[in-house]
């Protein structure tokens, strides 16, 4: 009797390939092309973006007038050959503005989103790590400041503490923006922290600073970075509502939302220009760090989705 089970198998055989030229058919999966590889990533808002950065970068060399000197021989004239977006009513030109301004526009909004997320990280950290009844006791504060209206709390601490420069302006709007981060870091760090890698950093003596750079902050990073984008707008936004209202940025400090600031005597004088330019710019840069926000939340949730 033959034990088959210690027989070895051959392969069979019986059917064979003949032919000239004949080799075995082996799938083939082309490799996805440049066109493929960029599908899905937002390069139009890349591009918006990248080139308001640069004009606003170049500022010295793309203006072609002092933005703060006062042209008296033309108040309040539309866009012409000489002033390309018009002047305001005290006659500075628009265009120059425009690109000054927008530096402390877009440093208002990264100093402001980094602060944010510096607040955030830290906090929710804690929180997650944390016992029970400190977590309880943390949330049900970040709830309960959560519930304020943050522009009340940023008029509040304008009036306490007036918007001199930048930095204290970025620092009065990222110290109110961190409370939605905080909790989407919390919720991912309760997610993560009884992992086998996190224990055990934490039972060979790693200090929570530690453990939250090496282990938790590189799992949660592209989960929050949405957040951390969207920030950026909402500092934008909200450093041109101040402005709007006359709570924001000295005059002597150009920037997007000082010209907004103007609209009210735009209208009185049908300078349509000092409207339309302003909030323009402003709208599209908004738009397309927006755009760039929501495509890493979807990168996110479709890398999460084949784990």
């Amino acid at each position: 009797m033959v034990d088959v089970r210690n027989e070895v198998r051959k392969p069979d055989e019986r059917f064979t390939l003949v032919g000239a030229g004949c080799r075995r058919h082996v799938p083939h999966i082309a490799a996805p092309g440049r066109f493929e590889r960029l599908r899905g990533l937002p390069i139009a808002s890349g591009a918006v973006l990248m080139l308001i950065v640069l004009a606003c970068a170049l500022a010295p060399v793309l203006s072609n007038c002092d933005p703060k000197a006062f042209y008296y021989d033309a108040l309040n004239v539309p866009p012409n050959a000489e002033h390309y977006f018009g002047t305001d009513a005290l006659g500075r030109d628009l265009f120059s503005i425009m690109l000054y301004g927008g530096r402390a526009s877009l440093g208002i909004g990264v100093l402001a989103a980094a602060i944010m997320a510096a607040i955030g990280i830290i906090y929710g950290s804690v929180s997650g790590t944390a016992g029970d009844r400190i977590d309880s006791a943390m949330m049900r504060l970040a709830e309960l400041l959560g519930s304020i209206p943050s522009l009340l709390i940023v008029l509040i601490l304008t009036a306490i503490f007036p918007a001199k420069n930048v930095f204290s302006m970025s620092a009065v709007i990222g110290v109110t923006g961190w409370l939605g981060l905080a909790r989407l870091v919390r919720s991912e760090v309760r997610q993560i922290r009884n992992t086998e890698y996190v224990l055990y950093a934490r039972a060979t003596g790693g200090r929570f600073l530690y453990v939250m750079r090496r282990h938790l902050v590189p799992n949660f990073l592209s989960a929050v970075m949405f957040v951390v984008v969207s920030g950026v707008s909402s500092a934008i936004a909200m450093e041109s509502t101040l402005s709007f209202l006359g709570l924001g940025l000295p005059v002597n400090e150009l920037s997007w939302g000082s010209i907004l600031s103007l609209a009210n005597r735009a209208l009185i004088t049908n300078s349509w220009w000092l409207i339309v330019i302003p909030g323009l710019f402003l709208v599209v840069t908004l738009l397309c760090i927006t755009d760039i926000g929501n495509r890493l939340r979807k990168a996110t949730d479709r890398r999460c989705s084949f784990l």
